[in-house]
């Protein structure tokens, strides 16, 4: 009976001994698991964290792609601005250059033109006396010589037949016009506001036209200057150069012009010839 007794509670303490081993150890395990659970947690949380970081990485990266890509077709569009702005500019200056040569040409032939009237104007005057001097004013206006012949010298009052004493500064006037052949002449008559009163001359219009061609014809018949190089034009009292209210300016109102014009030939043939640019401008 005793030896039963104690083998049960031998029993029972083994049992009980293994109980509370076993205890321990799951406890053991259940922290193991829980320490475990708390990384895996956290191994999720930095793998999420990684992820969003990666995909926050991957969103720059394509943003910076995409100001790169931008900056590239900047860069070439610039090139070739660039490019095109050399070739423009070098095309601007090639115009310039045109441009100057042309206009140096235009300059050229005016002043060999300018030169040409003060010396026919010079061999004009120096070939006047005095006395005819008072008569006969001799300027050069624009490129143009205008030799203005007073009317009382010319003719008599009323009257579109040339006087003798006129003869003498008409031949030194028509050697002039005949050295200088290549110019045109004009013969421009002009009048007062004093109304004509002749039976044979409607009114001044008829007067300065007549006194005009009178001048044209003693040219052409006395002293043998070329009629193709000739015209003649009345413009009666419209283009006064003093006042007709009083005598003095009627007298300088009735006056012949002889006008001398350089051929535009020259002129024209450079417009014929002027750069793109500078017609457009």
């Amino acid at each position: 009976m005793k030896t039963k007794g104690f083998i049960a509670i031998a029993a029972a303490a083994a049992i009980s001994l293994t109980g509370c081993v076993t205890h321990k150890k799951y406890n053991l395990l259940e922290a193991d698991y829980n320490a475990s659970q708390v990384a895996l947690a956290e191994s999720r949380s930095t793998a999420a964290s990684l992820k969003s970081q990666l995909e926050s990485c991957g969103a720059a990266n394509r943003e910076l792609k995409s100001q790169y890509d931008t900056l590239q077709r900047t860069l070439y569009q610039s090139v070739l601005a660039s490019q095109s702005g050399n070739v423009n500019i070098a095309k601007l200056a090639d115009q310039v250059s045109e441009s100057n040569g042309y206009i140096r040409r235009l300059v050229d032939a005016k002043a060999k033109s300018d030169s040409m009237l003060m010396a026919l104007t010079n061999k004009l005057t120096r070939s006047l006396d005095t006395s005819e001097l008072k008569d006969v004013d001799v300027k050069v206006l624009k490129g143009v010589v205008y030799i203005s012949l007073a009317d009382n010298m010319l003719f008599r009052s009323g009257s579109y037949e040339i006087s003798p004493a006129a003869m003498d500064i008409l031949s030194k006037i028509a050697k002039i016009i005949k050295d200088y052949n290549s110019y045109s002449v004009l013969v421009e008559g002009n009048t007062d506001n004093v109304p004509i009163s002749r039976t044979n001359i409607r009114n001044n219009w008829d007067l300065s036209a007549l006194r005009a061609s009178s001048v044209v014809q003693t040219l052409q018949d006395k002293f043998g200057v070329d009629p193709s190089r000739l015209t003649a034009g009345g413009r009666g009292e419209y283009n006064p150069i003093a006042s007709n209210d009083t005598e003095s300016g009627r007298s300088l109102n009735r006056r012949t012009q002889i006008i001398i014009t350089p051929e535009l030939d020259q002129f024209m043939d450079l417009i014929d010839k002027a750069p793109e640019s500078a017609t457009e401008q």
